[in-house]
């Protein structure tokens, strides 16, 4: 038994469970008694963060995708901020998770494939946020670090770990149970909740079901309904050899697709968004009518982005746009601004921890990779040194992003990448061989190399193949 599934124990279990903690994280954790952790609680918000799962970050309405209604996700964007140059940190579901709910990288997590445990000595949002913020945390649905479902999370208390793999068959199951608990609670603590959601993961299982084009269409869909094929939908060419062997084990390619089978893969990934919009409309209404809605920092985003059929594309594992960049809303009534787009500032997941932190009025764990998002939140602020970085491929590759250009390259490959995302958002130009963009591929280089050398990277990873 964790000591999140016993609360009203919390000072003396939550020592013993945190005293495991080694490093920096373990001294900067607090030591104090049980009553002082609910004191601490008093007058802090909720935490709501919901992550979806290979989430393709223009599948949303509000971003003005008509082949696509997601009204649940857009009311939550109508109160918030969207950020639109956000990026995953790594496109594959453990890294990318390890990440995001640590604050650091998935070569400092030591999660560099699936199937993989956070690194001890690094704690997780409901390790801290319960010790140092007096929380009351609570996890629901995908948490794949190691296993994709578990009954035992550290810091947090799970309420429901889903039925099985389908999206479609336990992400309902993980809703009830988080509709349940904000209903239901009796607590004074503020509490954190992570609502994780399959869907729309589910398009893998479509593409090895689909590999085939079939000589008619299986299900009676109007070509008018069907969208187009994305306007990038060719590659550029010339890019690393890692790019054109992943897009050659594909299905699209090993099942020969046209144009028309394209089109019915993005018109069937659209349904599959719009399942999981429907549930997470669940949770935002439990916020409404029980009021909490008023105090709660509601954090939207996902692990990583889906093919899509840009560049040819289909799941993820690339440092192109569409799998690599995410959707991020963050909602804060009262506090954060409403209704507004962030488009200039690149962000990631690292940045949610130490923005929560900000928020709840704790100090952020040691070594955090991310900076916290709340100026850009509460005002119209310019931080023009922002950028972000995904690793990317069992940490073989990085993608560089800055506000106007993409730097990707890979260990050992030659074919270099750089983009001007503002002239050519599509990424069809490669400029890295450019004698002109030399300069720009050097500075990237230097600041990339520099943000490196800063990591604290993992050591006595274990050394096993990914698992789904």
């Amino acid at each position: 038994m964790t000591a999140s599934q016993t609360q009203g124990r919390r000072g003396g279990q939550s020592r013993r469970e945190f005293i495991k903690l080694s490093g920096a994280a373990a001294l900067a954790l607090s030591t104090s008694s049980a009553a002082a952790f609910r004191a601490a609680g008093k007058n802090r918000p909720n935490i709501l963060v919901i992550i979806t799962d290979q989430h393709h970050a223009d599948a949303l309405s509000c971003v003005g995708n008509k082949y696509i209604q997601t009204p649940a996700l857009d009311s939550l964007a109508a109160v918030g901020v969207s950020f639109r140059l956000s990026y995953s940190n790594n496109p594959v579901c453990s890294p990318a998770r390890s990440a995001l709910l640590t604050g650091r990288t998935s070569r400092e997590t030591g999660v560099y494939v699936n199937g993989i445990p956070i690194h001890k000595g690094i704690p997780n949002m409901g390790q801290w946020l319960s010790a140092k913020g007096g929380y009351e945390a609570v996890y629901a649905g995908k948490w794949h670090l190691p296993s994709s479902y578990s009954t035992s999370i550290p810091g947090f208390r799970v309420l429901h770990t889903g039925i099985g793999g389908q999206g479609n068959v336990c992400d309902p199951a993980v809703a009830m149970a988080c509709d349940a608990f904000i209903r239901g609670r009796k607590s004074d603590r503020p509490f954190l909740m992570v609502a994780s959601f399959m869907q729309p993961h589910d398009i893998c299982e479509w593409l090895r079901l689909n590999i085939d084009v079939p000589k008619r269409s299986r299900f009676p869909v109007s070509a008018d309904w069907l969208p187009p094929l994305p306007a990038n939908h060719a590659f550029p060419k010339v890019e690393p050899d890692r790019l054109k062997s992943t897009r050659a084990r594909n299905e699209p390619s090993r099942g020969k697709w046209t144009a028309d089978h394209w089109r019915y893969y993005r018109w069937s990934y659209f349904r599959h968004v719009e399942q999981v919009d429907g549930l997470i409309g669940l949770l935002l209404q439990a916020l409404r009518d029980t009021g909490a809605d008023r105090n709660t920092l509601v954090v939207f985003t996902s692990d990583h982005g889906e093919g899509m059929g840009h560049h040819q594309m289909v799941r993820k594992s690339s440092p192109y746009d569409e799998a690599s960049r995410v959707p991020l809303i963050v909602s804060f009534p009262g506090r954060a601004r409403e209704g507004r787009a962030d488009t200039r500032h690149p962000v990631s997941g690292v940045d949610v921890m130490p923005t929560v932190c900000d928020y709840v009025g704790v100090a952020a764990p040691p070594e955090m990779r991310g900076r916290s998002l709340r100026k850009i939140l509460e005002r119209d602020v310019d931080e023009p040194d922002r950028f972000t970085v995904t690793e990317i491929s069992g940490d073989t590759g990085r993608m560089l992003r800055t506000r106007k250009y993409k730097y990707v390259t890979y260990r050992g490959d030659p074919g270099k990448q750089l983009f001007d995302m503002e002239a050519d958002p599509g990424e069809l130009k490669n400029l890295a061989e450019d004698e002109a963009y030399t300069d720009v591929v050097a500075k990237h280089r230097k600041l990339l190399l520099d943000w490196e050398g800063e990591l604290k990277v993992a050591t006595n990873v274990p050394k096993k193949p990914g698992l789904w």
